[in-house]
Protein backbone atom coordinates (compact mmCIF):
# COMPACT_ATOMS: atom_id res chain seq x y z
CA UNK A 1 0.00 0.00 0.00
CA UNK A 2 1.30 3.44 -0.72
CA UNK A 3 1.52 6.41 1.38
CA UNK A 4 -1.15 8.10 -0.43
CA UNK A 5 -3.65 5.15 -0.44
CA UNK A 6 -2.70 5.32 3.81
CA UNK A 7 -3.53 8.80 3.30
CA UNK A 8 -6.37 8.60 2.01
CA UNK A 9 -7.93 5.40 4.47
CA UNK A 10 -7.10 7.82 7.32
CA UNK A 11 -9.32 11.32 5.85
CA UNK A 12 -12.16 8.81 5.46
CA UNK A 13 -11.95 7.67 8.91
CA UNK A 14 -11.05 11.15 10.31
CA UNK A 15 -14.42 12.10 8.56
CA UNK A 16 -15.75 9.08 10.63
CA UNK A 17 -14.29 10.09 13.60
CA UNK A 18 -15.73 13.57 13.36
CA UNK A 19 -12.89 15.75 12.57
CA UNK A 20 -12.09 18.01 9.41
CA UNK A 21 -8.75 17.17 7.75
CA UNK A 22 -6.47 19.07 5.33
CA UNK A 23 -3.70 17.71 3.36
CA UNK A 24 -0.33 19.47 2.94
CA UNK A 25 1.73 19.83 0.33
CA UNK A 26 5.70 21.02 1.17
CA UNK A 27 7.91 21.93 -1.38
CA UNK A 28 7.85 23.14 -5.11
CA UNK A 29 5.35 22.19 -7.56
CA UNK A 30 4.98 23.27 -11.03
CA UNK A 31 1.81 24.63 -12.88
CA UNK A 32 0.68 22.81 -16.33
CA UNK A 33 2.33 25.78 -17.93
CA UNK A 34 5.29 25.27 -16.28
CA UNK A 35 5.63 27.96 -13.60
CA UNK A 36 6.99 27.25 -9.70
CA UNK A 37 5.28 27.69 -6.95
CA UNK A 38 6.41 27.04 -3.43
CA UNK A 39 4.38 25.51 -0.84
CA UNK A 40 5.12 27.98 1.53
CA UNK A 41 5.27 25.28 4.39
CA UNK A 42 8.55 24.75 6.48
CA UNK A 43 10.12 21.53 5.37
CA UNK A 44 8.95 18.92 8.07
CA UNK A 45 5.27 19.59 7.83
CA UNK A 46 2.79 16.78 8.37
CA UNK A 47 0.87 15.81 5.74
CA UNK A 48 -2.12 15.90 7.03
CA UNK A 49 -3.54 18.41 9.39
CA UNK A 50 -7.05 19.09 11.63
CA UNK A 51 -9.35 19.16 14.12
CA UNK A 52 -12.15 18.03 15.84
CA UNK A 53 -15.65 19.48 15.88
CA UNK A 54 -15.92 17.94 18.95
CA UNK A 55 -13.68 20.05 20.72
CA UNK A 56 -11.70 22.09 18.26
CA UNK A 57 -8.76 20.64 19.08
CA UNK A 58 -6.32 20.80 16.61
CA UNK A 59 -4.00 17.73 15.32
CA UNK A 60 -1.42 16.59 12.71
CA UNK A 61 -0.60 13.92 11.35
CA UNK A 62 2.64 12.37 9.15
CA UNK A 63 2.02 9.29 7.11
CA UNK A 64 4.08 6.59 6.37
CA UNK A 65 4.00 3.09 5.27
CA UNK A 66 5.37 0.27 7.08
CA UNK A 67 8.98 0.87 6.32
CA UNK A 68 8.53 4.92 5.66
CA UNK A 69 11.45 6.76 8.33
CA UNK A 70 11.16 10.35 9.34
CA UNK A 71 13.43 12.69 7.92
CA UNK A 72 15.54 14.96 9.95
CA UNK A 73 12.88 17.91 9.28
CA UNK A 74 10.26 15.36 10.20
CA UNK A 75 11.66 14.34 13.09
CA UNK A 76 12.22 18.07 14.65
CA UNK A 77 8.78 19.56 13.43
CA UNK A 78 7.42 16.63 15.48
CA UNK A 79 9.98 17.20 18.46
CA UNK A 80 8.46 21.51 18.51
CA UNK A 81 4.74 19.87 18.08
CA UNK A 82 5.16 17.54 21.25
CA UNK A 83 6.68 20.39 23.24
CA UNK A 84 3.76 22.36 22.92
CA UNK A 85 1.43 19.64 23.99
CA UNK A 86 -0.16 19.81 20.43
CA UNK A 87 -1.59 16.45 19.02
CA UNK A 88 0.82 14.72 16.51
CA UNK A 89 0.76 11.49 15.27
CA UNK A 90 2.89 9.29 12.86
CA UNK A 91 0.33 6.82 10.87
CA UNK A 92 0.85 4.09 9.25
CA UNK A 93 -2.21 2.25 9.23
CA UNK A 94 -5.76 3.45 10.36
CA UNK A 95 -5.38 1.96 13.90
CA UNK A 96 -2.70 4.27 14.26
CA UNK A 97 -5.31 7.56 14.74
CA UNK A 98 -7.30 6.09 17.07
CA UNK A 99 -5.14 7.55 19.64
CA UNK A 100 -7.16 11.24 18.65
CA UNK A 101 -10.14 9.43 20.00
CA UNK A 102 -8.09 9.14 23.58
CA UNK A 103 -6.31 12.88 23.68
Amino acid sequence: MTESDIQNLIRLELAKMGCVSFRANVGSFFTKDGRPIKSGLPNGFPDLFGYRKSDGKMFFIEVKTDKGILSKEQKKMQEILSKDNVIHIVARCVDDIKVLEER
